[in-house]
């Protein structure tokens, strides 16, 4: 019987895609700003183009070497520290309230994420989610080195909760990193795919498979409670 359920961030419980959309435009404005500089719609258009024609890696550097602006190492960094610290214009979604709300009469709810960490407070202070969780493990806090697929910080949470892994599950959305460390240790997975996420790759590997798969959020309730 499932009493605890945990929730991955992005892509899971918003669309990632709102919050990269909200950072381009906090860059934008920023470079606008300088003397000489492109218009920022014009600087957000180019990095958003470069960003939504699948340049994940380079998108900073590749938009301004198109825009004629200086893309040394150090310009880089302050835009990705920028960026990482902006406050976001996101929200969460009607689909994600209605279940949080749902499950939140039924069950102990908490939060498990990967990335650095003022963004993914920001994001969720942005989100007004935190009064949902009893829990919330950023795994930057733990050190880098037990972001997922690293086990650290679901044992973190089950020590924290006192819950039987058997008895918790995971809702994420990235079978490359998300399910490896709860599916070792008995957790139950479900995998999130919502229609505007990011990562649409798949994983081959056995041990990285979600135990179960839903499209949107919505079906969850129902899910958990066959579980």
């Amino acid at each position: 019987m499932i009493t605890t359920v945990v929730f991955d961030l992005d892509d899971t419980l918003y669309d990632e895609m709102d919050y990269c959309r909200s950072g381009f435009a906090a860059v934008a404005e920023h470079l606008a700003a300088l003397p000489e500089y492109p218009s920022v719609q014009a600087v957000f258009d180019e990095l958003w183009n470069q960003f939504t024609a699948g340049n994940r890696t380079k998108t900073l550097n590749a938009a301004l070497d198109r825009l004629g602006i200086p893309s040394d190492d150090q310009t880089i960094r302050r835009l990705i520290e920028l960026y990482r610290a902006h406050v976001p214009t996101i929200n969460l979604p009607d689909d994600a309230k209605k279940v949080l709300d749902r499950l939140a009469a039924d069950y102990t709810l908490a939060l498990l994420t990967d990335g650095f960490l003022p963004a993914q407070q920001l994001k969720v202070r942005a989100l007004g989610i935190e009064h949902y969780f009893k829990c919330i493990i950023y795994t930057e806090q733990l050190g880098r080195q037990f972001w997922k697929p690293s086990p650290a910080g679901f044992e973190k949470l089950i020590q924290t909760l006192n819950v039987s892994p058997q008895n918790a599950a995971y809702v994420a959305d990235n079978d490359q990193k998300d399910f490896i460390a709860p599916n070792s240790l008995g957790i139950a997975t479900i995998k999130v795919v919502r229609p505007r996420r990011i990562h649409t790759e798949s994983s081959t590997q056995p041990q990285a498979q979600p135990m179960h798969t839903i499209l949107g959020i919505d079906p969850l309730p129902a899910l958990l409670a066959h579980l």
